[in-house]
Formats: structure tokens, C-alpha cells, sequence
């Protein structure tokens, strides 16, 4: 008689989680617990499909979907100047927002180019190589290749760097 109602009560909750949700719920802010347990879906056009250089949305899509090695160009304002990487060739640091919700780390070989003369506060325009990362992402190959392959470039107040 136990497993009777056991039974009973097991499949009167299954009935209950499978049936939809109520139509009007209050469009009120969840806990987080709930928002990280959903998934998100982004629908995002593919790189190559010509995406403007304006608004950053090449980058701002390659940073969505995780993408590396991907040459992209771009421009936004130098945020904040950071030491000189000096282990290996020598990489000028810098770090540029290209949105609200992005900012990017430049790292500018200077053994291969010329130091870009970039100041906090300077509209920067460029074309490198963009690398995921967590934080917004990382530029670099913003010089020429010596090998003549595919090179990059920083263009701040009028003075390109390659």
C-alpha cells in the first residue's frame, strides 16, 4: 500500500514539472541563481561577412563567439598605459575600450616597429590580430610582417606605426 502511494505521489510530480509555465508571468528580475542556469543563444553573422569597422561589431562578434587569430580592424580610446613587456621582443602595452563592455590589451612589437605615440584619451584606429581572452580580448601583429605575409598598423592623430 506504501509503494501504492509512493507511486502515486512520484507520478503526480512528474505531471506537475511537466507542464508549461503560467502565460502572464511578470517580466520581474530573476535570481542568479536562475540566470546562471539558463542558456543563451547569440545569432551572430559569420566574420567574413563584411561587418562595419565603425562600431567595432567585428570585434565586439569575435569576443561573443571566443574567436583567435582573427584580423580584424578597429578603433577606440586609449584607456590606460601599462610597462613594457621586456621577456623575448619587446611589446609596447597598452589598453584601448572599444565599448562600454570591452577594452582591449595592445601589444605593439617595438623590436619590429616604431613606439606608437599613443597618450590616455586618444582616439586610436588599427588592424592586428585579435586573440580571445575573458578581459575583452588582446591585439597584437599591429606592425608590418617581415616575412611580407599579412601586417598590421596603429594610426594615432594622423601618424600610422607598422
Amino acid at each position: 500500500m506504501r509503494r501504492r502511494y509512493a507511486l502515486i505521489a512520484l507520478c503526480s510530480l512528474l505531471v506537475a514539472c511537466q507542464q508549461p509555465q503560467q502565460q502572464g508571468v511578470s517580466n520581474q528580475p530573476q535570481s542568479t541563481v536562475e540566470v546562471k542556469s539558463q542558456v543563451q543563444t547569440l545569432s551572430l553573422q559569420p566574420l567574413s561577412s563584411g561587418l562595419a569597422k565603425e562600431d567595432n561589431a567585428a570585434l565586439k562578434q569575435a569576443f561573443a563567439q571566443k574567436q583567435s587569430h582573427v584580423w580584424l580592424e578597429g578603433n577606440g580610446v586609449v584607456k590606460k598605459l601599462l610597462p613594457d613587456d621586456t621577456k623575448g621582443a619587446r611589446h609596447q602595452r597598452f589598453l584601448v575600450t572599444i565599448a562600454p563592455e570591452q577594452t582591449l590589451l595592445f601589444a605593439h612589437n617595438i623590436d619590429l616597429a616604431q613606439r606608437a605615440d599613443v597618450n590616455v584619451g586618444d582616439q586610436v584606429q588599427f588592424r592586428g590580430e585579435y586573440i580571445y581572452n575573458p578581459k575583452g580580448g588582446i591585439m597584437h601583429w599591429t606592425h608590418h610582417d617581415p616575412q611580407g605575409r599579412q601586417g598590421g598598423w596603429i594610426r594615432v592623430n594622423g601618424q600610422t606605426y607598422e
